[in-house]
């Protein structure tokens, strides 16, 4: 697997200094967790669900989550569960559909049952989605996905979602929160990622976001969120990977507010009309977002369009600035500051070492771009294709 794969050799040149590099299930940990970028949900119940995954492949998505959950009426969660697994068999005897494949369950007892059901399609699962973690009931879900790894003779992986009213309420949040850090400290080799599930926080108040707000623009939601990477996002080797939540929205729609999306980039680019079309879209509130899952910790993102996906990944790449502040704050490690060869911020070796580290990880599975190469020109490689 690897990221911007159906992209032409030439176009790869032209966008590339360092291309990204391959990624499979025996990668480490965190750099299998970072290359995750945009996670893509589907309903378990699509009569095309082999075909569909396998055309989400070769359009470059990298990780889909089979849905059980949300996404399937209550009449339907058998016929999904068995078309689930009938489909990761389908999908481990074709190539083309490889990507990071995983099963969002309603309960623990559905990942046993799928477990029991696979043949072939054992080689292509990565592992379950468990929504609504909570620290009472997230044992029974960590168990079942060490069993199901125990039956099947591979390392299955957990992603739970944190949505549920106990993290959403503040005064059971701290409590609730740091009993979920023990229990994920238990099953750490079993873990992943860990999952945002904003769209829940927010039913617990009424509240729908706006296409023209992020969801850093409700306060208490982006509370409860800063809440969480304090507890599990910490680099200290107590923390995990933390996913950003969706982004629900993709159709054109008359706007209250001006776009999100600067004009001078793209005007710099040529470009102006594909901003237009990324505004009209309901991307630059997306792009927006992104930007600031990133400034708060939160790397990847959960997505339910395709054309999300292409989003998420143009601003995964690392840049050619960035490349070179990381490459030279990790040069020695004897602290001290220097100036940035771009000359335009001071690069401080011990405090930004971390950040440094993550850097080179996420280069390794997103590529980084040449010189003078912006999200723009990835954007419009990707959405153009």
């Amino acid at each position: 697997m690897r990221h911007f794969r159906h992209l032409d050799q030439a176009t790869l040149d032209r966008l590339f200094l360092h291309e990204p590099e391959p990624f499979g299930h025996t990668d480490e940990r965190e750099r299998l967790a970072l290359a995750l970028g945009a996670t893509l949900y589907v309903p378990a119940t699509r009569a095309d669900l082999a075909a569909t995954i396998q055309r989400r492949a070769a359009e470059g998505v990298t990780s889909m989550v089979l849905d059980l959950e949300d996404a399937v009426a209550d009449d339907e969660v058998e016929f999904a569960l068995s078309n689930a697994v009938a489909t990761l068999d389908e999908l481990a005897a074709d190539d083309t559909g490889r990507m990071l494949l995983f099963v969002r369950v309603r309960t623990a007892d559905g990942i046993g049952r799928i477990a029991r059901g696979l043949g072939a399609g054992t080689a292509v699962l990565t592992g379950f989605v468990v929504p609504k973690f909570t620290a009472e009931c997230g044992r029974d879900f960590l168990d079942a996905i060490v069993d199901a790894s125990t039956l099947l003779g591979k390392h299955l992986y957990a992603m739970p979602v944190l949505e549920s009213t106990a993290i959403v309420h503040r005064e059971t949040r701290d409590d609730e929160l740091r009993a979920i850090s023990q229990l994920l400290a238990e099953y750490r080799s079993r873990v992943l990622a860990v999952r945002i599930g904003a769209t829940d926080m927010c039913s617990a108040f009424g509240i729908r976001r706006d296409r023209d707000l992020t969801i850093y623009d409700v306060r208490v939601v982006v509370d409860v969120i800063a809440h969480i990477v304090n507890h599990l996002g910490r680099t200290d080797g107590t923390g995990f990977v933390i996913t950003g939540p969706v982004w629900e929205y993709f159709a054109d729609h008359e706007r209250m507010f001006r776009p999100m999306l600067r004009a001078t980039p793209f005007e710099e680019q040529d470009a102006v009309l594909f901003r237009q079309q990324l505004v009209s879209r309901d991307l630059d509130g997306l792009l927006r977002e992104i930007a600031l899952d990133r400034a708060n910790g939160i790397q990847g993102k959960t997505v339910i369009h395709p054309s999300h996906v292409a989003a998420v990944h143009a601003l995964s790449a690392v840049t050619h600035e960035e490349f070179h502040d990381a490459v030279d704050i990790l040069d020695t490690d004897t602290g001290g500051v220097q100036a940035s060869g771009y000359g335009n911020k001071m690069n401080e070796r011990r405090p930004h070492r971390t950040w440094a580290q993550q850097t080179l990880v996420r280069a390794s599975v997103f590529g980084v771009t040449n010189k003078g190469v912006s999200f723009v020109d990835l954007l419009t490689a990707l959405v153009d294709r």
